[in-house]
């Protein structure tokens, strides 16, 4: 059996190198209780999914929690990677994985947002993208779990969006993926067309901006056992959610405003 709370030592040297990095600094982790596990819901940065590694190694480090995340397929295609996430206590992000997890009482993290929240277009940083995305409520409530909104800040500015979903389809190639179905049958529509971005320099490598990981109030939801199947509940509960998340985003925008501790690295990248 894998002990998740001892990483191996190369993902240890490449989890180091992520907090040197990206300096991270977390707000409020008192509300995390090692006592009853919950479904951690967070928000999605363009293409960033080093902010879900550091979450998950500050838990391991000041509370002995392995935290376990839902993850796309995309993630376990990948060479190398995949045993990173994986190490991490990544599963494939199913339904029925989710509930057997629920079912052994673990941590676990979720973004409801998906694909669409990750190709994000411009403007869109720290927008929630969660269309009709119930899910994740559904099981908390199915399982009486807590979901526990937590949000990330910093990582959207690691990353300039220089073209867009709606870049491509406005070219030939993109209306030739319209035309011929292709855009419907695989692209969700062309949401899921990825965007081309701009870090450090001319290169995709992220800016090391320091990120802030706020995280909220524990939402019980207990009282609304037996009520899973409910349309109405369904929509009560994650607009909550989304609110609470919503007002810690802004809660950590408004703190890295007054931080003057933004990392030592970030002086030495030109942002231009």
């Amino acid at each position: 059996m894998i002990d998740r709370t001892r990483p191996p030592i190369g993902a240890r040297w490449t989890l180091d190198g992520l907090r040197w990095y990206y300096a991270p600094e977390f707000l409020h982790f008192e509300r995390v209780s090692r006592r009853r596990p919950a479904l951690f819901v967070g928000n999605h940065s363009v293409y960033n999914v080093f902010d879900a590694l550091l979450l998950a190694d500050e838990l391991r480090r000041e509370k002995g929690i392995a935290l376990r995340s839902l993850a796309d397929r995309i993630h376990f295609d990948l060479p190398l990677w995949r045993d990173l996430v994986a190490a991490q206590g990544a599963v494939l992000g199913t339904r029925e994985n989710c509930s057997a997890l629920m079912r052994r009482g673990e941590n676990i993290l979720v973004f409801p947002g998906g694909a669409r929240e990750v190709f994000k277009r411009k403007g869109e940083a720290y927008r929630l993208i969660w269309k009709e995305r119930y899910g994740f409520v559904r099981l908390a409530i199915e399982h009486g779990y807590r979901i526990l909104p937590y949000a990330t800040v910093g990582a959207e500015e690691s990353m300039d969006i220089l073209l867009d979903a709606g870049d491509y389809l406005k070219t030939p190639v993109g209306r030739y993926l319209r035309s011929s179905g292709i855009a419907d049958r695989f692209l969700r529509g062309g949401e899921e067309l990825p965007p081309v971005v701009r870090g450090i320099g001319l290169t995709p490598l992220p800016r090391p901006e320091k990120m802030y990981f706020v995280m909220g109030q524990p939402i019980d939801t207990r009282p609304y056992r037996g009520r899973h199947e409910s349309a109405e509940t369904l929509r009560r509960v994650r607009d909550r959610v989304a609110r609470q998340l919503e007002k810690l985003i802004d809660e950590g925008i408004a703190y890295r405003a007054r931080d003057r501790n933004v990392g030592a690295i970030r002086s030495l990248v030109n942002r231009a």
